[in-house]
């Protein structure tokens, strides 16, 4: 009698007691409140800013008063009513042409340095394939980069801040990757080594939480308050926030769906997993698995963004596979739909991003399984940064932090009078 294969034993997770305490959560402070309102709807006349943040306007203009002096906000041209009636006004903005923050996004063959402005667009990027995962190098090599990408690309800005995202378990507090088995990483002090190494305030966090963030921020406006973010690549894990606030949990770990079982059977032979099993998502979906399953159909790629590209160009071998992985994501979002009941979630996968039918076998697919969602058309939705999305995640969490407090401890910005 043939027995079943016995899970592999999991490394010992880190105790609580290993883990600094969560912080509580930080809400924007009320200039943060002005800061974000003018980012949303500059420019903006101070008047309509105290309506959307509920402040008055003393206060509105008092804030508006620090982002001004620190350089964070511009006032722009002065207007009037229709037909030059009422009384004018002078709205602010975003200013973009004094500082931008610096982003850097550590995967597990490669990792990219970004330069991105205060409205969260990128200004620069550079990916390079690591040429070795241990912590102390492949952190020393990101600082080194750094100076020369704003050389070339900061036309005379000034960087405030640096933020790292990366996969797995990641304690924004401590600024430590808890876990990153991909990488062999584990209580690596990446906010220390960096903050060490470049002399910028660091802010580090998972690529998940990032890029639900940058949604917020940057994104689609049904993403600000309720909100699951699914990504989907070499790791695959999840974010979640709910009223605005984006779940950590006590050890750092929400978000981690990679083993969520989706019962492959169906779909052809289900992938074994590391951790003993098989059929679960990151086994069945990840970037290695697609490449695995493309060399069995005799679709040699040496990285998955080869087998991307043919997909995008029409190969009907890599389609099929992009379709198939679709189709599972679609259920693991059915899921994630059940199980917290967002306004909106976010797929990051590029089949999705970049393949219509993707995206339509995704949706048909969380439409059926899915026992709350009866409109996935409107509910599942594209990343808003495909094209650029690991660009974006490092610098999301540097503007998270400025948005959150940006009368905060910056040693660039002058200081609040």
């Amino acid at each position: 009698m043939t027995r079943p294969p016995v899970p592999a034993r999991r490394p010992r997770p880190p105790h609580r007691s290993e883990i600094s305490p969560p912080a509580p959560a930080r809400r924007a402070s009320g200039t943060g409140a002005v800061l974000g309102a003018i980012l949303d709807h500059g420019p903006v006349a101070r008047s309509t800013v105290a309506r959307l943040t509920g402040l008055s306007p003393a206060a509105v203009t008092g804030h508006a008063g620090h982002l001004l002096s620190r350089g964070l906000v511009r006032e722009s041209a002065e207007t009037t009513g229709p037909r030059g009636l009422g009384r004018p006004h002078v709205p602010l903005e975003i200013d973009t042409g004094r500082f931008l923050v610096a982003g850097a996004h550590i995967a597990v063959a490669h990792s990219t340095v970004a330069l991105m402005d205060l409205r969260g667009r990128i200004v620069a990027e550079e990916r390079r394939p690591h040429r070795d995962t241990e912590p102390r190098g492949l952190l020393a090599d990101l600082a080194h980069r750094l100076p020369r990408l704003a050389a070339a690309h900061a036309a005379g800005r000034e960087v405030l801040a640096l933020g790292v995202a990366t996969g797995h378990r990641v304690d924004p507090a401590a600024g430590v990757v808890v876990e990153h088995p991909h990488l062999g990483w584990r209580a690596v002090p990446v906010r220390d080594v960096l903050s060490a190494a470049t002399g910028l305030p660091v802010h580090v966090d998972s690529h998940s939480r990032a890029l639900a963030r940058a949604e917020q921020m940057f994104g689609e406006v049904t993403t600000r308050r309720s909100t699951v973010l699914l990504f989907v690549g070499a790791v695959v894990d999840g974010a979640f926030a709910t009223s605005g606030e984006l779940h950590r949990g006590p050890r750092s770990g929400a978000g981690s769906v990679a083993h969520l079982p989706l019962g492959a059977g169906g779909t052809g032979d289900a992938e074994p997993c590391a951790c003993g099993r098989t059929g679960c998502l990151q086994s069945e979906v990840s970037e290695r698995a697609m490449i695995r399953r493309a060399a069995a159909q005799s679709l040699y790629v040496g990285a998955f963004q080869e087998l991307l590209d043919q997909a995008v160009a029409g190969e009907p071998r890599a389609v099929a596979l992009f379709r198939r992985r679709a189709r599972l994501v679609g259920r693991a979002a059915a899921l994630l739909l059940d199980m917290f009941d967002p306004e909106c979630l976010v797929v990051v996968e590029p089949g999705a991003g970049r393949l219509p039918e993707c995206l339509a076998d995704l949706r048909e697919e969380a439409g059926a399984r899915s026992w709350l969602c009866d409109d996935p058309d409107r509910v599942v939705v594209p990343s808003s940064f495909t094209g650029s999305v690991l660009a974006t995640a490092g610098g999301a969490v540097a503007l998270g932090a400025l948005y959150t407090d940006p009368l905060g401890p910056w040693p660039a910005l002058p200081a609040v009078s």
